[in-house]
């Protein structure tokens, strides 16, 4: 046999394998079939084109609800989250964004939740605690906007605390390592990175249920998942601020994520 029939056969047997792995995954989907091949390409593009890797899978009881907390540096980032669970996460994005002519499709297929910028949307905030109450997973970027500074975390806000609160399920912080940006939404598509997701034990809010309406006690809180947060990028003494002091315990989504 010679060596160019080696490496067709060998390209070949490559081949074979990745649709039998493609066949695979779409057997163990429990997506519908849209959802089902958007989470194979999803799968396909982090760990092929950006390399990322999860030390552990979502930390979720397969049939529990909860809201995702997660540091926020390019507009890929939902990928990394989504690549760790078979279940579907909700992320609330700019409503601008679910409506945009090239990717608003993408975003309502895979249920995002569109958010208004600034203001009281009560629409939104009530979507995502019906997610999560009937055992959703709801994904949140408290600082609101990607990162564009050398800080770990810019300030944060607490909407996701008052979702988790009202909705009686716990808060997860997820910290990602090493996500691509180039300053445009589809500019990660072309660059390559090696990306770690990592994730903290789910932190149980529910002896404060009830109190979602205590302003000191949700920033508190936020507060104290942001410092959960920056534990899991090795960096226990970072310390957290909250946004303002405009928002109300009734609008925990006044502002919109990118």
């Amino acid at each position: 046999m010679t060596s160019e029939q080696t490496a067709t056969g060998f390209l070949l047997l490559v081949v074979v394998l990745l649709l039998l792995w493609a066949a695979m995954e779409y057997v163990r989907s429990p997506f519908p079939p849209v959802k089902a091949t958007l989470y194979f390409l999803n799968l396909l593009l982090t760990r092929l084109q950006w390399s990322a890797c999860a030390l552990q899978s979502l930390p979720v009881d397969q049939e529990r609800g909860a809201v995702i907390i997660s540091n926020h540096r390019s507009s890929i980032d939902p990928f990394f989250v989504q690549m760790t669970t078979r279940r579907l996460v909700h992320w609330m994005v700019a409503r601008e964004y679910c409506e945009h002519v090239a990717f608003g499709w993408f975003l309502r297929a895979v249920e995002a939740i569109p958010v208004n910028r600034g203001g009281v949307d009560t629409a939104s905030t009530k979507a995502a605690i019906r997610y999560a109450e009937r055992g959703g997973l709801v994904g949140i970027f408290p600082e609101g906007r990607i990162n564009l500074t050398d800080e770990l975390l810019t300030a944060v806000r607490p909407g996701a605390i008052l979702i988790a609160l009202r909705a009686g399920v716990p808060l997860v912080p997820c910290y990602l390592q090493g996500v691509p940006y180039r300053g445009t939404t589809v500019g990660p598509f072309f660059m390559r990175a090696k990306v770690r997701v990592y994730f903290g034990e789910p932190i149980d809010l529910s002896e404060f249920q009830g109190r979602a309406n205590d302003r000191e006690l949700v920033g508190q809180l936020m507060l104290r998942c942001a410092r959960a947060l920056a534990q899991l990028a090795g960096e226990a003494d970072f310390q957290p601020r909250l946004a303002g002091r405009k928002w109300k315990p009734e609008d925990p989504v006044a502002e919109a994520t990118v």
